[in-house]
């Protein structure tokens, strides 16, 4: 015999969301949430007629009880991170303060699928429900999810398409050659009334004391602590410098009156991640695009002294122009300033080879005192300038040679051409063996093939960019040199740190006292002690 079953319903007692007691009659407390993104006229307008409306909208309602308004002005909605109204918001709906929040529209809440949803679903845990106005959403009506997650990846789409019509603004501008600056972080120029750079006089003689203190020797940690020491207030306006800032002023071509432009660029625009341009997008070098502060051959020759230093860094023992410079003829080691009976008056200082006793066999060069330096420069200058004219016509034909770059862009360009179709190449292997069922052991032969091409194509082309890099930075070097010599009208009668170091590449110092000048053309000169 069946029996037959008997059930009795028990109806629900407390709302599933909120957690309240089914026929519980209590206002719901309802907060509003405003957001503009920029900080323009117009969104201002729009952000107080948002405040305004929500505020009167909810109040109006007798069946909720206005708890508060959440704003955020001039914040993008691509990510919540930064923003401070809505993380507030959410803070205050966990803590069990808000049962309802009141919005514009899905764009307004959030531009990101994922950080839409997540955070509706931690609302909708905490009993916390959020009403779209314009698009009519309850989180908490069973297919207000779905719905969130159209309109949000919709709103995503947008600021997607926002972000690369910005982005291509942005690279047409840099094609058309106009440059902008981070004025209020950049040292020495302001916005003027054209729209164009235009020099600040004052913080100029800064910038130009920065160039001058490196080329008579000193390192950016010195300068920047003289800079500190004299109250000068840095781009930032703050009164320590650092070190790397005075290495970023020391190396920005902007300062020369050219500007390299895309040196950084936005890899995700919903992190707005941004990362060192590495040949992903194109840069556009612009030359005379705004009034220079340094002349661009002194620039030049302090992009050379710091790649000198760079690879001499190891060796370099103070802050002094010769420093680098004075190169033992026996070891090869770099010379450095030893300070002989330092606690009497007869307290001196000489260069001599930093290795002279770390060897068994001692370093018999002499040491220098820097009346010897000075002397022995004047006397080896003089000599070669004996015959400037000649000197100066030698100086242009390298300075032709070494600036005429045309065979290694060809050749630089050939292999770009190369790489790109074997690239395309490792792609459409790649592709085929995804969607054909192919031979592993052959695939992966003809794959490591063309990537290996690809590896050697890239090597190739790197040591092309550093010879050109290096025949570049000697034509540089020679520029400088020739306006050095071409400037004097009388040869030198004192020592002269500016143009010890413009036209001095290195003295070799030999045991028989020979001091052998070799200078930024190739020449050579011999004096003795």
């Amino acid at each position: 015999m069946t029996m037959v079953k008997n059930v009795t319903v028990i109806p629900a007692t407390v709302d599933m969301h909120t957690r309240i007691p089914k026929g519980h009659k209590a206002k719901r407390r309802v907060a509003g949430y405003a957001r503009v993104s920029t900080d323009s006229e117009e969104q201002q307008t729009s952000y107080t007629a948002q405040v305004e409306y929500y505020t009167r909208f909810i109040q109006d309602n007798p069946n909720w009880l206005f708890v508060g308004l959440y704003t955020d002005e001039g914040i993008s909605a691509i990510s919540t991170k930064n923003r401070d109204g809505f993380n507030r918001m959410v803070a205050d709906a966990m803590a069990g303060k808000i049962d309802l929040i009141v919005t514009k529209s899905v764009s307004r809440f959030a531009r990101n699928t994922v950080d839409s949803l997540s955070t509706v679903r931690k609302l909708k845990d905490m009993g916390t429900e959020v009403y779209f106005e314009k698009e009519g959403i309850y989180t908490f009506d069973s297919k207000g999810e779905l719905l969130i997650t159209i309109m949000s990846s919709l709103a995503q789409e947008e600021s997607r398409s926002i972000s690369e019509n910005v982005t291509w603004g942005h690279r047409k501008r840099f094609a058309d050659g106009k440059v902008s600056m981070t004025y209020s972080h950049f040292l020495g120029y302001q916005k003027g009334a054209d729209g164009l750079p235009e020099i600040v006089p004052e913080e100029a003689e800064v910038v130009r004391l920065i160039y001058r203190s490196f080329m008579e020797g000193k390192s950016a940690g010195c300068i920047a602590k003289l800079l500190t020491s004299q109250g000068i207030p840095t781009p930032g306006g703050k009164q320590n410098w650092q070190t790397t800032t005075i290495k970023s002023i020391l190396t920005n071509e902007k300062y020369k009156g050219a500007a390299l432009l895309q040196k950084r660029f936005t890899v995700d625009f919903l992190t707005k991640k941004q990362k060192r341009n590495e040949g992903e997008v194109p840069q556009y070098y612009v030359e005379n695009s705004h009034p220079a502060i340094i002349p661009p051959e002194e620039w030049a020759l302090v992009q050379a002294e710091m790649k000198y230093r760079r690879e001499n860094g190891t060796y370099f023992f103070r802050d002094s122009c010769y420093s680098g410079k004075l190169v033992c003829g026996s070891c090869g080691y770099l010379f450095s300033p030893k300070i002989w009976h330092s606690t009497s008056k007869y307290r001196r200082e000489i260069w001599r080879c930093n290795a002279k006793y770390e060897r068994k066999t001692y370093c018999k060069t002499p040491h220098l005192y820097e009346k010897d330096i000075h002397a022995t420069f004047l006397s080896a200058f003089s000599k070669l300038m004996a015959n400037r004219d000649s000197l100066l016509e030698d100086c242009r034909m390298m300075y032709e040679v070494l600036g005429d770059c045309s065979k290694l862009d060809v050749q630089l360009r050939a292999m770009e051409e190369e790489a790109l179709v074997v690239a395309g190449l490792i792609e459409n292997c790649v592709n085929e063996n995804a969607t054909q069922a192919l031979d592993q052991q052959a695939y992966l032969e003809r794959y490591e093939g063309f990537v290996a091409r690809y590896e050697a194509l890239q090597g190739q082309r790197e040591r092309l960019e550093r010879q050109r890099e290096e025949r570049v930075s000697k034509g540089a070097l020679i520029s400088v040199f020739m306006f050095e010599v071409a400037e004097l009208d009388a040869l030198p009668m004192q020592f002269d740190e500016k143009l010890w170091t413009a036209v001095v590449e290195r003295v070799t110092i030999h045991e028989d006292e020979r001091l052998v000048f070799t200078f930024r053309n190739g020449a050579e000169v011999t004096e003795l002690l």
